[in-house]
């Protein structure tokens, strides 16, 4: 089996302060002061969201250089919500520069390929063990 990305999370034994690590790069999980952290750091829910939009603004900018597409800056809020029906997400696309409509459906469809978002909607499977 091939490792293709790897991250390390260490919780410290300062309320939920998580301390992580991939490839050279670290980065700070809190909790909010409300759910008992330091808020020292996003949430992990919060980097998911985050994960997400930077995983499909990639995409996006991938696909619109491959076509010859000038979009300027792409923004990509994405925003967790919760309904009877469970919790969903919604990603809201814009593009600092016009697009035509013809564009604009062509990158909907390819906003849809970000290797995270595909993770999530379960094409991933997560193989857990206690060490």
């Amino acid at each position: 089996m091939a490792e293709l990305k790897k991250s390390e999370v260490v919780l410290t034994n300062r309320n939920y302060l998580a301390e992580a690590k991939t490839r050279n790069h670290f980065l700070t999980m809190d909790q909010s002061v409300a759910s008992g952290g330091d808020d020292s750091g996003a949430t992990p829910v919060e980097f998911l969201l985050t994960a997400i939009g930077g995983c499909v603004s990639m995409t996006l900018r991938t696909y619109a250089e491959i076509r010859g597409w000038d979009v300027g800056e792409i923004t990509v809020n994405v925003i967790q919500h919760q309904d009877e029906s469970g919790s969903y997400l919604t990603e809201d696309i814009s593009f600092e520069k016009e697009i035509t409509e013809a564009q604009r459906k062509k990158l909907l469809v390819f906003a849809g390929k970000c290797p995270v978002a595909k993770m999530i909607k379960g094409e991933t499977k997560i193989v857990t063990s206690i060490l």
